[in-house]
């Protein structure tokens, strides 16, 4: 009888990590705790609403099938495909109901058995998917697990920097920010702006953040990598490209889905791509040394950055619903990931000091 394969990690740790973005998610702005006074589970016989947003329907469905996704080929082999869509259906249900429950205790939140249900749905929905290709994808024989193993050094240092990389992916799907800009704390912090506004400033400070986040960003990718490619750098800039692009033909400003290639970026774009083909080319130790420097220096100027009035309009005119939930989100993750970045680096420098002299 053959001996059951392995579990893989990289999807117990992609279900772990995006459990926690649902959690967020679920519970932003995270402030104002009370109780209602209301029985917790009302909300499960209340009947279907007079008036709903048909995107918050989707963002409900379409958030949890990547959950369910993920977990399904995270589960014991043992459990086979039925059991594994059926476990990884009532974790998604779980995981859901708890969220629509504690949402009771926030006067910001409407606890829904409509969200229940989308939730629930998209979870399946990912489960299923999960149950068929999700093996394909993850297993020894699969050939994502092929490309990690010959690409991204190994161990879990490999499968934390793919997380940090799908992180930053979704930093880029925030609408009202400049392209690649991350790290600001103002917000988080309640900062004032240190510089006013003029448009000429602005223009050159931007162009020199897109710039350096251009290198800092396609550096830390390769810092990952155990040889030297340029295409899965190319790749992840121009992915993250298209989730700029899609964020802001769908939420800021549709019709005009380049409205973000603005003069600055641009300039931008046309100095940070042969900088960081450049940089590609340097040893690998000095490589690891110029990407937290640019991630540092990218992050200071976007703190230095003025608030372009024009994004503060638009965010302004920027739907209601559960997408304010899913701003909060995608905001965290820029705030908080040329920091996250920065501690990886660090650590695969001191722990992984092996593979930097290298190739």
């Amino acid at each position: 009888m053959p001996a059951a394969r392995a579990v893989p990690t990289l999807p117990r740790h992609l279900a772990f990590a995006y459990g926690l973005l649902i959690v967020y998610a679920c519970l932003h702005p995270l402030a104002g705790w009370k109780p209602t006074g209301l029985p917790p589970l009302d909300f499960l016989f209340a009947p279907w609403p007079k008036y709903f947003r048909y995107a918050d329907l989707a963002l409900n469905l379409l958030g949890f099938v990547p959950f369910g996704f993920v977990l399904a080929p995270a589960l014991p082999e043992r459990l086979g495909r039925a059991g594994a869509v059926v476990v990884a259906t009532l974790i998604a249900g779980v995981l859901s109901f708890s969220m629509e429950v504690t949402q009771n205790f926030l006067p910001t939140r409407v606890s829904s058995n409509i969200d229940l249900g989308f939730n629930v749905l998209g979870g399946l929905i990912g489960a299923l998917a999960g149950a068929r290709w999700g093996h394909a994808l993850f297993d020894e024989r699969g050939w994502l697990h092929r490309w990690r193993s010959e690409r991204i050094i190994p161990g879990h240092s490999g499968d934390l920097g793919l997380m940090l990389l799908g992180l930053w992916l979704l930093a880029q799907l925030m609408p009202d920010s400049l392209l690649f800009g991350s790290g600001d704390l103002r917000q988080l912090l309640g900062l004032p702006t240190p510089l006013h506004f003029d448009p000429e400033r602005f223009i050159l400070l931007e162009s020199v953040v897109v710039a350096v986040s251009i290198v800092a960003v396609g550096l830390f990718c390769r810092c990952m990598m155990q040889a030297a490619s340029p295409l899965p750098v190319a790749l992840l800039l121009l992915l993250g490209l298209a989730a700029k692009t899609v964020a802001t033909a769908s939420f800021f400003a549709p019709g005009a889905a380049l409205v973000w290639l603005t003069p600055g970026t641009t300039r931008g774009l046309l100095y940070g791509v042969p900088l960081l083909a450049a940089a590609l080319l340097l040893p690998r130790l000095h490589q690891h040394a110029l990407a937290g420097v640019t991630m540092l220096a990218a992050t200071t100027l976007t703190n230095l950055l003025p608030d372009n009035p024009y994004f503060m309009l638009g965010l302004a005119s920027l739907p209601q619903g559960n997408f304010l939930n899913f701003h909060g989100l995608t905001r965290l993750t820029a705030n908080l990931w040329p920091f996250l970045a920065l501690a990886y680096l660090s650590a695969i420098g001191l722990w992984r000091g092996e593979h930097l002299a290298g190739r």
